[in-house]
């Protein structure tokens, strides 16, 4: 348990439903996901199975109370071997918990965690418009690494993605 209350457990296929129920609560958004109609757990399937707790975590995140408040993964970058050092860090926090300083403590959690699975460089996918999430990647010293302009069409609009970097010390 760190400071925030919280813990951390390897996600079980018995989750997957709870972990496509929270992250459908961020579509309508239009702020973390290019996803824009709700997925299913048949779909979830094939990216749950590429989660592996020696190298690829995919964690729950529990409160005091063992309820869960989000989920959070490490994702391989790409898919060829050059990059396994590297992952997609995605954290996403039931829409109860949101706004709550819960962020913080779970990214802090996988900057401290990511050297124990081979990691060296997490990244982070965010739409440049989610200045929640720049604001708390940036406050634990992740860099804007790229720009993706108008990558993303979201209602109509075309949106940027920026890809945020940092390097992780063994």
């Amino acid at each position: 348990m760190n400071a925030a209350g919280l813990s951390y457990r390897n996600a079980e296929h018995k989750d997957l439903a709870q972990i496509v129920a929270i992250y459908n609560t961020t579509i309508a958004s239009r702020m973390v996901t290019a996803d824009t109609e709700p997925v299913t757990v048949a779909s979830r399937e094939k990216w749950f199975a590429e989660h592996n707790v020696p190298n690829r975590p995919l964690w729950m995140i529990e409160n005091s109370e063992k309820q869960v408040v989000g989920w959070v993964s490490f994702q391989s970058f790409y898919g060829r071997p050059a990059y396994d050092a590297t992952v997609e860090i995605s954290i996403y926090l039931d829409d109860t918990q949101r706004g709550k300083g819960l962020g913080k403590a779970v990214l802090q959690y996988c900057i401290e965690k990511a050297p124990d699975y081979g990691i060296k460089t997490l990244l982070g996918f965010i739409f440049a418009h989610n200045e929640p999430s720049l604001k708390l990647f940036r406050h634990f010293g992740f860099e804007d690494w790229a720009t993706l302009p108008g990558i993303a069409l979201l209602d109509g609009r075309e949106r940027d993605l920026k890809i945020l970097g940092k390097r992780v010390k063994p």
